[in-house]
């Protein structure tokens, strides 16, 4: 199972492991979505952490699923995937606490950019490699985390940001070694346990109600997009030069 979960008193952990980086298959994000959805709706969970094992918190989707499925059911799949588990972490009626390590790329920007605490390890980098992958999305989770200006050119050019840079913009709460991230998440997330559920939940749900972005509506206006490319060839000349270069 590429999503597992346990419970830490009040806390709900939902961990991502599927070797070797943490791409995601089609039915792996659904399985997150209902992982953190599921959490989310029992009352006796009143935070979540989010994390990962392996190298790196986040690596998208998977592209050799998408590469060797004829016609266009896996790309679907995956759009379909991905937005179910982004707005089941936005969603989730209790607050979600990312801990991030290696690399959170692609979709791993749709996780984080949606969460409501994001705690990064000092190796941590973030990034959204999709243009040099032929498709398009989560610019509109990369714009919670940096400036508008900062968020295009790391768009168009596939580069990465630090966790301490980003920390700098405040968007990672707090950067600390490898070894400590786990408790360092799990530190707020007893933090924010430890408060009345009730005025929690309704402060997760204000907090998305005055929110200046309609997330869910700007994700799927990108994925159109993706499906533009995919049309025209260009996403899948991309996803092969991606699979043959490495």
């Amino acid at each position: 199972m590429p999503v597992l979960t346990k419970r830490d008193g009040h806390v709900e952990i939902v961990t991502v492991d599927f070797p070797p980086v943490n791409a995601l298959p089609v039915q792996g994000w659904f399985d997150l979505a209902a992982a953190v959805r599921g959490a989310g709706e029992d009352p006796d969970v009143h935070t979540v952490v989010l994390r990962a094992e392996g190298r790196g918190f986040n690596a998208g989707v998977d592209i050799k699923e998408i590469q060797r499925t004829a016609g266009y059911e896996a790309l679907v799949g995956a759009n379909k995937g991905c937005y179910a588990a982004f707005g089941a972490v936005y969603d989730c009626a209790v607050p979600v606490v990312a801990a991030v390590h290696g690399f959170c790329l692609g979709g791993g920007i749709g996780l984080v950019g949606n969460a409501d605490v994001v705690i990064a390890s000092e190796d941590a980098t973030f990034g959204v490699p999709e243009v040099e992958r032929g498709a398009l999305g989560a610019a509109t989770h990369l714009a919670r985390l940096v400036p508008q200006h900062l968020m295009r050119t790391l768009y168009f050019t596939a580069r990465t940001i630090t966790a301490a840079e980003l920390h700098r913009h405040g968007s990672v709460y707090q950067v600390v070694p490898r070894e400590q991230l786990d408790e360092a998440a799990l530190a707020v997330a007893r933090d924010i346990a430890a408060k009345d559920p009730r005025v929690i939940r309704a402060a997760k749900e204000a907090l998305n109600g005055i929110d200046t972005q309609h997330v869910h509506r700007s994700y799927r206006f990108e994925q159109g997009f993706t499906f533009e490319l995919n049309l025209l060839g260009a996403s899948d000349e991309a996803r092969e030069e991606f699979l043959n270069g490495r």
